[in-house]
């Protein structure tokens, strides 16, 4: 595997997890960085407590941790994949309403346009008659 794709996929799952404490703590970064050091705490003191005994286990208590963690890791992507497809769907679906309303409002400032330009039309053909028949009175025309 390539340094350039480790690092992909290691800035993927950085991305992921932190979508995850962003997701859970409701959008505010402050509460997602505190969970954060609550669970980055919670995993030390379980590293610890995993290392006071001896040997076979301490490691059989850095594999569980790790296991966990990583358990914990792939549930944390699956969520934000799964949020992150259903905010997708919302977005698509207010996009499709936002442009259907445009198209409704833009039809409409047609129509009443096009029926200011006739009313505006007609005022003028209207004053222009009457000032026709005033002006040509004057000379001794209609």
């Amino acid at each position: 595997m390539s340094s350039g794709r480790v690092w992909t996929i290691v800035a993927g799952a950085a991305a992921a997890g932190g979508g995850y404490y962003m997701y859970k703590a409701g959008g505010n970064p402050k509460v997602a960085e505190k969970q954060m050091e609550y669970d980055a705490s919670r995993v030390s003191s379980s590293l610890r407590s995993g290392m006071s005994g001896q040997g076979k286990e301490a490691e059989k208590g850095i594999s569980l941790t790790a296991e966990q963690a990583g358990q914990k890791m792939d549930g944390a992507l699956k969520d934000a994949k799964a949020k992150a497809a259903e905010l997708d769907a919302q977005a698509q679906a207010y996009a499709a309403q936002t442009e259907k309303k445009v198209q409704e409002f833009s039809r409409d400032a047609g129509k009443n346009m096009n029926q200011a330009v006739d009313k505006f039309d007609k005022n003028v053909e209207e004053t222009a008659a009457k000032s026709k028949s005033w002006f040509g009175g004057l000379f001794g025309g209609k």
